[in-house]
């Protein structure tokens, strides 16, 4: 036998499995979720935490980051079949075949209840109900019935993946202010132009698994030009935190940079289109969030 061939040992075999359980959690995509939701939670409380403020907070990040990781492990079992067609995906283990779907729903289970009994019992109620409403969002209302069923799936679905600051808000004050729904509005607007982008240069992919993204239905051209509609009302929307007085200098010369980037981006996109620029797009647009929640942090303790 050679060497690729040899069973593993009982260690390896465990750390194989421990590997595609986190896998199914798209860790990725959670960092940024629990990084949106801290952003909520910073801008939630004035001046520098307590103690016991920066030990809810750590709470409520891990609550969340479980309830999230179950939402995200729940999608891998409905698209199973979706992910083995595309390259993108057919990489992950319930695509593979090496978690079963019963092995996945109890993980995803024991992670979903975990997550809301520590929202619950030790941040607050209506953070875990928030958080629970993602779920059902996200795991169902989008994957299920939304992503097969229009070319505007995330659009409508993009409202769970905006509510990570609403989660982060609710968490440190038990309630839900204006401020929250900024953040939540500047994330909602940012979602669509990010997933077309990627949409744009897989489209073959998800052409070959039948849902219907924009790109499939509309056409490139048509896409693109949603793609600059979008920038430039994400632009409108970044500078909300700023006219608001959420913030000061430091964070809108940060957006208005971040922003016009994005924006010339998608106008570039659209006049001379290649998969490569929208590669490019699509790495952009995570930097622009991340710098832009980024920027929003350091404003709040610099100035």
């Amino acid at each position: 036998m050679t060497a690729s061939s040899q069973p593993l040992s009982p260690l390896a075999a465990q750390i194989s499995v421990m590997r595609q359980f986190n896998a199914l959690t798209k860790p990725r995509v959670i960092q940024l979720i629990v990084f949106c939701a801290l952003i909520g939670m910073v801008l939630a409380v004035p001046g520098v935490p307590s103690l016991a403020q920066v030990g809810l907070a750590a709470l409520a990040c891990l609550g969340i980051w479980l309830v999230a990781a179950a939402a995200a492990a729940f999608n891998c079992i409905v698209e199973q079949r979706i992910d083995a067609k595309m390259k993108r995906t057919s990489w992950r283990p319930t695509a593979r075949g090496e978690l079963s779907n019963t092995q996945t729903l109890l993980f995803s289970a024991i992670l979903g209840v975990a997550g809301s009994c520590i929202l619950f019992f030790w941040v607050n109620p209506l953070t875990m109900w928030l958080t629970f409403a993602t779920f059902v969002g996200y795991a169902v209302i989008y994957t299920v019935i939304l992503k097969p069923l229009t070319p505007q799936n995330i659009v409508i679905g993009g409202a769970s993946g905006a509510m990570p600051p609403v989660l982060g808000w609710a968490a440190m004050t038990g309630d839900v202010g204006p401020e929250a729904f900024v953040l939540f509005l500047i994330i909602f607007l940012w979602t669509p132009p990010h997933f077309w982008a990627l949409a744009l240069y897989r489209v073959e992919d998800y052409r070959k698994s039948g849902l219907p993204m924009l790109p499939v239905t509309h056409g490139s051209e048509f896409t693109r030009l949603q793609i600059l509609l979008y920038t430039w009302v994400l632009f409108a929307a970044c500078l909300l935190p700023f006219m608001l007085g959420m913030s000061s200098w430091l964070y809108l010369a940060a957006a208005v940079v971040l922003s016009l980037w994005f924006c010339v981006y998608a106008w570039r996109l659209m006049r001379n289109y290649s998969d490569e620029l929208a590669r490019e797009t699509f790495r952009f647009s995570l930097i622009h969030l991340s710098a832009l929640f980024a920027a929003l942090l350091l404003d709040h303790y610099l100035l």
